[in-house]
């Protein structure tokens, strides 16, 4: 699948990233000939630079908002895995035309390039706050997903295969949650929580990596997958971290940050009847209805729409106990808990 062959991550030194390259190199039998990582931040290329010390790595500093660096660096690629992007709710919220810039123009501009160098392979990350998006980042990671398909329905002879998945929050990535209430417990501060019934799926890192790499060897033109997670309540997340690190610190509830859901929805109702259930994974077909507005005053779909959306609230729902379990079953949280003692 990845013999022989040169990959590009674009925000390759975020957490996705890392764990992609970490994935490729040590758990993949067949190694790629190039792994290049495409970002902005030169502190974190050196890092990750230092810290796997292997040849097969290319490192380009680059901005996906600047068409002409992304353009040079597509030249040889195979495959590209598009990560780069603005993810934090309350910064695109107040700068919203910086999510704009990243998340839709570098889109965009990464999917061109990839098309015009002949890439074979693209898959977009996506999430889930750009289903019914309330946010800025949800409302651009949306519009993403809108690019892809129109990328999509361009390709001739599936000279390129795009695709996108969508996930919710990954456990312990950057700027969740976990980390910080591990800080604030191990500083013995209040646990700050927002509303103490709100839900949110549970993803692991290497759950989000079998995802995307699902995607690439069973997509179709398009096509959108879908990771089935367990949820839990933000209060059960606190008191299992409490359990864990032993720690009775106070949980203040501070209210609902800007453009914050009380559940987060992962599908649709009407994506629900489009899909296909494979087990672990839903796909998502894409629409491939042309422009011809005049026969849909005749021609309808006459399938049951009586379906619930794909919710944080109505998935699984993780107990303290079941929540304790996969919090340890993170190599990271094992990690502060070693740090504690």
């Amino acid at each position: 699948m990845f013999n022989d062959k040169v990959i590009l991550i674009t925000g390759g030194t975020g957490s996705f990233g890392k764990t992609l390259v970490k994935t490729l190199l040590t758990k993949n039998k067949q190694k790629p000939k190039k792994v290049i990582i495409f970002s902005r931040d030169e502190k974190k290329q050196y890092d990750m630079r230092i810290k796997f010390s292997n040849k097969m790595l290319s490192f380009i500093i680059g901005d996906i908002r600047d068409g002409e660096s992304i353009n040079l660096a597509m030249d040889g690629v195979d495959y590209v895995f598009h990560a780069a992007a603005l993810k934090q709710v309350p910064s695109c919220e107040f700068f919203p035309m910086q999510a704009v810039l990243t998340n839709i123009i570098g889109s965009n501009n990464v999917i061109g390039a990839a098309i015009k160098h002949g890439v074979k392979k693209i898959v977009c990350l996506g999430t889930d706050k750009a289903v019914y998006p309330v946010n800025a980042m949800g409302m651009t990671k949306a519009i993403m997903e809108k690019l892809a398909h129109a990328f999509a329905r361009g390709i001739v002879n599936d000279s390129a295969l795009i695709s996108s998945v969508r996930y919710g929050n990954v456990m312990y990535s950057r700027g969740s949650v976990i980390p910080l209430f591990i800080q604030q417990i191990k500083n013995n501060q209040p646990i700050t929580i927002t509303e103490p019934s709100m839900t949110r799926f549970m993803l692991s890192l290497d759950k989000a990596i079998d995802l995307v790499l699902f995607a690439f060897s069973n997509a179709k033109q398009g096509d959108i997958f879908i990771r089935k997670a367990p949820a839990c309540t933000v209060l059960d997340l606190a008191n299992a971290l409490k359990n864990i690190f032993k720690s009775n610190v106070p949980i203040s509830t501070i209210g609902v940050r800007h453009g914050e859901k009380i559940f987060e929805t992962l599908m649709t109702k009407e994506e629900y009847l489009q899909s296909e259930d494979l087990g672990d994974y839903f796909r998502i077909g894409m629409d491939c209805r042309d422009l011809d507005y005049g026969k849909y005053y005749t021609v309808g779909d006459k399938k049951n729409v009586q379906i619930d959306d794909y919710t944080s609230h109505n998935t699984q729902r993780l107990n303290i106990t079941e929540v304790e379990n996969l919090l340890l079953s993170l190599p990271e949280v094992l990690a502060e808990l070693k740090d504690k003692k």
